[in-house]
């Protein structure tokens, strides 16, 4: 990691960090920045919502939606395991609850928000949009949406998942509050996994008794949770640098081995991930193409799986025929009435079908035109040059440390991307171990900059 250049005029103080971005991942790296040693950071968290923490992903308010990791693996802090099954046994409404439970992804947003607070004097929030990121030998400019600036050392870019836009306002948010609908009517989800299970159980939850067709090219479903002993892999393990077909075959045998220990195919996943960011970088880009037609899908059926209750409860549903799962693509959307008609041609097919529903809910994930969805800040860098989409299309291109890589492909050492915003460069940098993990390490090699400057 390149050491950040030392602004010689400047007295001994402490590094002003500007966060671009308070969802899940703003707000851990804020946390860690803020728990190093010394108190050798200031923060400005930058955030347009209300509240920082819960972000986009833990926003919600429905009961129904839960994390798909069990709590004693949902820390927030690196060096602090039990920091959120410690933060949940004083909660009055967690009673009971323990490590092996899988809780509310609104109570895990409200934790997320308790990383911000009692921090005064080291830490601001400012409820604005960062419209552009303007870096220099002598620090990062914050220009903000009220058209105000604010100026750091440097700036961690957490922007998070971009929403993408349904055509033509056809398509429901699965994130945003959406209005009654008839009980008895048909919905359609563009998409079968884990946010569609969701939306599957707030409609079950409110009564619905209607049809559920939910869509996809391979109606894959995530896998089930049930308790793992997870295989003990080192680096040194895994075949680094092998082709994509040659590594599933590898981990199809690691998960054979696990079921003759008496375990499942999960014991060989959840053992390879901590390795999977390294696997990622290993594979040249032709690999990584390969990986994302043809494996992906499966990969993360595999290993973003939904909690046993949801499962239960999304089983039912299709027993009975109310839930059907389609294999096909979603070719697009248009009024017909007071309803919306779907088109969708089926796997194999060579002709277009027809749905027509009351609600057409997208939920096709977040692999999606990093450009055309992106936020005002990451849009102004590319337009600028300050950054570039990485070859694949994911999102921005991002060095191996961590910094953003601009169009002449140099790294700039004052810009940051952390959490999703990474993914291009990590693959498995969403979830909340992975995300922690990474601003630990920043935070950690900041300090140590902060020390030798």
């Amino acid at each position: 990691m390149t050491a950040l250049p030392p602004d010689p005029a400047a007295p001994r103080r402490r590094l002003h960090v500007l966060v671009v971005g308070g969802g899940a991942s703003g707000a851990m790296a804020a946390a860690h920045l803020l728990r190093q040693p010394g108190g050798r950071f200031r923060v400005t968290l930058i955030e347009r919502a209300a509240t920082a923490g819960p972000g986009l992903a833990y926003s919600t308010e429905d009961p129904e939606h839960l994390l798909n990791t069990r709590v004693h693996n949902m820390s927030a802090l690196a060096d602090d395991p039990h920091h959120f099954q410690d933060w949940l046994a004083r909660q009055p409404e967690a009673e009971g609850a323990t490590g092996q439970c899988f809780v509310s992804r609104a109570l895990y947003g409200r934790y997320l928000a308790s990383l911000t607070e009692g921090w005064q004097g080291r830490l601001r929030r400012v409820r604005a949009e960062c419209l552009r990121l303007e870096t220099g030998l002598r620090g990062v400019v914050a220009w903000l949406d009220d058209r105000t600036a604010l100026v750091g050392d440097v700036a961690m870019l957490a922007t998070g998942h971009a929403l993408p836009q349904g055509d033509e306002g056809l398509l429901a948010n699965p994130w945003g509050a959406q209005p009654p609908v008839d009980p008895g009517a048909t919905v359609a989800i563009i998409g079968t996994g884990l946010t569609m299970v969701d939306q599957v159980l707030t409609l079950l939850a409110s009564g619905h008794r209607g049809p559920i067709r939910a869509i996809s090219r391979r109606g894959l479903l995530p896998r089930p949770h049930i308790p793992t002993r997870p295989l003990n892999l080192s680096l040194a393990d895994v075949p680094l640098g092998a082709p994509v077909s040659h590594l599933l075959r590898w981990l199809r045998g690691l998960a054979r081995q696990a079921e003759a220990q008496g375990g499942t195919w999960r014991d060989a996943v959840d053992g390879l991930r901590p390795h999977v960011r390294a696997i990622w970088r290993a594979l040249p880009l032709e690999a990584r193409t390969r990986f994302l037609r043809h494996g992906a899908a499966w990969w993360d059926v595999h290993r973003h799986r939904m909690p046993p209750s949801s499962a239960r409860r999304l089983g039912e549903a299709m027993a009975r025929g109310q839930l059907q799962i389609l294999r096909g693509a979603f070719r697009g959307a248009e009024p017909a009435g007071e309803a919306l008609r779907l088109t969708w041609r089926p796997r194999g097919a060579r002709e277009d079908r027809h749905l027509t529903a009351a609600r057409i809910v997208d939920c096709r994930g977040i692999l999606r035109d990093p450009l055309r969805h992106a936020s005002p800040v990451v849009a102004d860098l590319v337009a600028r040059g300050r950054a570039r989409i990485d070859p694949l299309g994911i999102g921005l291109e991002v060095a191996g440390d961590s910094r953003v890589v601009d169009a002449a492909g140099r790294p700039d050492p004052r810009l940051i991307a952390i959490g999703p915003v990474a993914r291009a460069a990590f693959w498995e940098i969403t979830a909340v171990p992975d995300i922690r993990a990474q601003v630990a390490g920043l935070a950690g090699e900041l300090a140590q900059d902060t020390v030798q400057a």
